[in-house]
C-alpha cells in the first residue's frame, strides 16, 4: 500500500466517523420541532420547553466533540492532497460556505439557548438549531454524490479548475444523495433519542424511528444501487450488500424496539454508504466530467512523500488516543435521561443560573 492510498483510506475513515457520529446530532436537531411538542396528556404549560431541553440534553456532552472528525478530515485532506482540497473548496465554494454558516448558527444556538430565560429567545435558538442541522445534512449528501459522479474540471496551466456553476451540482443523482443522507440522519437521530431517554420521550422517539425506517430504506437503497451500477467496482458489491443488510436490520430492530442494535445497524449502514462512495471514487479523488485526462487522482493531487511520511507517524500515534478518549466520554455519559431529569426554570431565573443544555451531564 502506498502512502497516497493509506491517506485516502484514512480520510474516508474520518468522514465515516463524522457522518456516523455527527449524523445523529444533526438528526436530533432536525427532529426537535417534532419530539419537542407537548403531548395531549401533558397538562404542564412548560412541558414543550422541557421536552425540547431534554432532546438537546441527549447530545449535550458529545455534539461538539463529534465535530472534531470534520475538522480532522478537512485538515488531513489539506495536508495530504492539496490539489484535491484546493479544487474541491474552490469549485464547491457556495455549498461548503452554506454548510459552514449553518454550522456556526447551530453552535451559537445550542450554546446560547439557555443564556436568556425568555421563550421567544429559545424559540429563535431552536430555529437556528434546525437550520444548522437541515442545511448540512442535505448539502453533504449533494456534495459527496457530485464528487463521485464527476464535475466539470479542466486544466488551466498546471492547475485543475472547476468550471461549472452551482446549478451543475443540482442533478438527479446528487439530489437523491442529499435525500439519502437527510433521511439517514433523521432516522439516526430518532434512534439515538430513543436510546438515550426513557419514559414518554423514549416511546415517542421509538415510534418516530420506526416510522422513518421504511422511507430511509427505500431512498437509501435506490441511491446505493444507482451508485454501484453507475460508478462502483467489482469489490464494492461487498460493501453494497453489507450496507443493504445493515439497513434491513435497522428496520427490523426499530420495529422490535431494540434501540441499541438499531443504532449499530444504522451506523453500519451510514458507514457503508460513505465507504461505497469512496470505494467507487478511488483512485480518483475528483473525476472530471469533461475528460478523464483532467481527473484529480491520489497521485497527481498528493503532497510530497516526505510530508506523507511525517503525517503518517503523527496519525499512527495520535489517532488511537483520540478514538480512545472519545469512546471513554461516551461511556461516561451513557445514562438514559427522562423529563424528570430536566430541572425547572423559574420565571425570574437569571441567565447565569439557567441550566445549560449544551453542557448537560458534564
Amino acid at each position: 500500500m502506498t502512502l497516497e492510498t493509506f491517506w485516502f483510506i484514512l480520510i474516508a475513515v474520518l468522514f465515516i466517523g463524522y457522518f456516523v457520529l455527527e449524523g445523529f446530532d444533526f438528526g436530533v436537531g432536525m427532529l426537535m420541532p417534532f419530539l419537542g411538542r407537548s403531548r395531549e396528556d401533558e397538562t404542564d404549560p412548560l412541558a414543550g420547553d422541557k421536552r425540547r431541553r431534554l432532546v438537546i440534553n441527549t447530545i449535550g456532552p458529545v455534539w461538539d466533540g463529534n465535530e472534531v472528525w470534520l475538522l480532522t478530515a478537512g485538515g488531513a485532506m489539506f495536508a495530504a492532497f492539496g490539489g484535491w482540497y484546493a479544487t474541491l473548496f474552490s469549485g464547491f465554494y457556495l455549498p461548503l460556505f452554506l454548510i459552514l454558516v449553518a454550522l456556526i448558527i447551530r453552535i451559537c444556538a445550542i450554546e446560547w439557548r439557555p443564556k436568556i430565560n425568555d421563550p421567544q429567545w429559545r424559540k429563535w435558538c431552536d430555529v437556528g438549531i434546525g437550520i444548522g442541522s437541515w442545511v448540512p445534512a442535505i448539502l453533504w449528501g449533494v456534495a459527496f454524490a457530485n464528487i463521485v459522479r464527476g464535475v466539470p474540471i479542466e486544466m488551466q496551466g498546471p492547475n485543475h479548475v472547476y468550471v461549472g456553476g452551482f446549478f451543475n451540482l443540482l442533478n438527479p443523482y446528487a439530489l437523491l444523495g442529499g435525500a439519502t443522507v437527510t433521511l439517514a440522519f433523521l432516522t439516526h437521530g430518532a434512534i439515538f433519542v430513543a436510546l438515550k431517554t426513557k419514559g414518554a420521550m423514549h416511546d415517542d422517539a421509538a415510534r418516530l424511528a420506526a416510522l422513518l425506517a421504511i422511507p430511509t430504506l427505500v431512498v437509501a437503497g435506490a441511491f446505493v444501487l444507482w451508485t454501484q451500477l453507475a460508478y462502483g467496482k467489482g469489490w464494492t458489491w461487498i460493501v453494497f450488500v453489507v450496507t443493504v443488510i445493515a439497513a434491513l436490520a435497522m428496520v427490523a430492530m426499530t420495529r422490535l424496539r431494540r434501540e441499541g442494535w438499531a443504532f449499530v445497524a444504522n451506523a453500519l449502514a451510514i458507514a457503508g454508504v460513505v465507504a461505497l462512495l469512496f470505494g467507487s471514487l478511488f483512485p480518483n479523488v475528483m473525476p472530471s466530467s469533461l475528460d478523464e485526462a483532467f481527473n484529480l487522482t491520489t497521485t497527481n493531487s498528493s503532497s510530497s512523500h516526505y510530508t506523507l511520511v511525517i503525517m503518517s507517524w503523527a496519525a499512527v500515534v495520535m489517532t488511537p488516543v483520540v478514538i480512545g478518549y472519545q469512546a471513554w466520554s461516551y461511556w461516561v455519559f451513557r445514562k438514559r435521561l427522562s423529563l424528570e431529569d430536566v430541572p425547572e426554570v423559574a420565571a425570574g431565573l437569571s441567565p447565569t443560573d439557567a441550566p445549560s443544555e449544551a453542557t448537560a451531564g458534564k
